[in-house]
């Protein structure tokens, strides 16, 4: 079995670079601080932070590559039986400071499992793209799902109303009943099948971490610099709070992190630097805040 262990890091690599040169030039006032760590058991990363800036108030781009042997629990998680690994991956969070301006999340993953001689046995990509706003643009929300669209839509038709689906899904904050934000794509576990080699998904991930800066940045650009109030950036930071509930509750990927020591200031990069929990508050009725609550009642087709 081919491994792109190789090749799929070095594009993380470069790929965090150009992120950050572009939010860097975006933002126009940080530049983001870079924190190089290892991992006890093989492997380590590449954490850069934003914070504090004229666009992004904070805002994370890390990268890893890490090996080793599975934890007992991640075998279990994963349902496999061998436990030599390879993993790495790209993580990217925004918390922008202007309400308008929504808050995106993004990763790409590779993972692969090795016998007792070192030869792949299992390997799957992994990733997607999802955009938390705190008032309903639809214009930004059609532009951000037309991207995903066509980037699935050049490989199989069939791809983005699936990886949608599971999108929707997936970022729901079940204890809540309503929609973390208005969804992008997730996928996982692509592996190859009679109509999609591990070539095509891995070129297929490929593309699509690049049309991130795409699907992301012209939305930024257009909101930045828009007015806004106090009881605006208070309503932001309220609705930052479902977005914290749901990394801590629902979250697998931080939840496995925090049970399995993993590095607690990389996984909890996610987490916006200002947040409010106002007791059983609820906006007034026919406002530009309860429209937000409505439309994450339940998914919708953004671009039909």
């Amino acid at each position: 079995m081919k491994s792109y262990k190789d090749s799929f890091y070095q594009h993380i690599c470069n790929l965090q670079d150009e992120i950050c040169n572009r939010l860097t030039i975006l933002d126009g006032k940080e530049t983001f601080l870079e924190d190089k760590w290892k991992r006890p058991g093989g492997g380590g990363g590449r954490t850069r932070i934003m914070t504090n800036g004229h666009v992004i108030e904070k805002g994370g781009v890390n990268i890893s590559g890490v090996h080793g042997t599975l934890p007992p629990q991640m075998v279990e998680y994963l349902k496999v039986s061998n436990n030599q690994f390879f993993a790495c991956g790209i993580s990217i969070v925004l918390h922008p400071k202007n309400p308008f301006v929504p808050t995106v999340h993004a990763n790409f993953r590779y993972f692969e499992l090795y016998d007792g001689n070192k030869n792949v046995v299992d390997q799957w990509f992994a990733g997607g793209a999802d955009m938390t706003p705190y008032y309903i643009n639809e214009e930004d929300i059609k532009h951000f799902h037309l991207t995903w669209k066509e980037h699935c839509d050049t490989y199989d038709l069939d791809l983005y109303p699936t990886f949608k689906g599971a999108c929707d899904e997936y970022f729901y904050n079940s204890h809540r009943e309503e929609a973390r934000g208005v969804g992008g794509i997730f996928f996982d576990y692509l592996r190859p099948t009679s109509t999609h080699s591990s070539d095509m998904w891995h070129q297929f991930t490929v593309d699509a971490s690049h049309a991130f800066l795409t699907a992301y940045e012209p939305i930024a650009k257009r909101r930045q610099d828009l007015p806004y109030t106090e009881e605006q950036r208070d309503w932001q930071e309220i609705r930052r709070g479902r977005y914290v509930e749901f990394n801590l509750i629902h979250d697998k990927g931080t939840l496995f992190g925090l049970r399995t020591k993993g590095r607690i200031e990389s996984i909890l990069m996610s987490l916006p630097s200002h947040v409010q929990w106002k007791y059983d508050f609820h906006p007034e009725q026919g406002t530009e805040e309860s429209k937000l609550l409505d439309v994450l009642k339940q998914p919708k087709n953004w671009i039909e």
